[in-house]
């Protein structure tokens, strides 16, 4: 029989949470908002970005589950890593309310720096710890540089 590791799926559930609640707010804006901008012609379909969050979240959770296991928990090697963890879900999360709610992609680019300048951190301080978890976070780093020239583009262009 499979044992479920319960603390690996919440530490995978949590990043979810937020963008789940992020959902709420682009879709609402989505319509009346958003499809009205100017936007590049490379930006992805707008049904790719549910499951590229999912997935991303996913990865982001299950590294932070390495990091706290084999980095003692909180009161071990992985606070530091595990802080700048929780800032960048923070900062991330923020975007979406600032960016779809407030409608003010410019205060959203600014932001977003915050979020790329941890997930940077995150996989050094992860690597550091666990390079499973590490490699997890590239492709998270990855996409942000698409959502940030994505974010560029449209502020600048409208």
């Amino acid at each position: 029989m499979i044992q479920l590791n319960w603390r690996a799926l919440l530490f995978i559930i949590l990043p979810n949470i937020g963008g789940i609640a992020g959902a709420f707010i682009t879709i609402s804006s989505i319509e009346s908002w958003y499809e009205n901008l100017i936007k590049p012609n490379w930006r992805p379909p707008n049904w790719a970005f549910g499951p590229v969050w999912t997935i991303l979240y996913s990865g982001m959770g299950y590294a932070s589950y390495l990091v706290y296991r084999d980095g003692g928990g909180f009161n071990g090697a992985a606070k530091l890593p595990l802080i700048v963890y929780g800032t960048n879900l923070a900062a991330n999360w923020a975007w979406t309310p600032i960016f779809f709610g407030k409608k003010d992609p410019q205060l959203a680019l600014i932001e977003l720096q915050l979020v790329n300048v941890t997930a940077i951190g995150m996989v050094y301080l992860f690597y550091k710890i666990k390079p499973t978890a590490g490699y997890l976070i590239v492709p998270y780093c990855l996409w942000l540089g698409v959502a940030t020239a994505l974010n560029y583009c449209i502020w600048r262009d409208n």
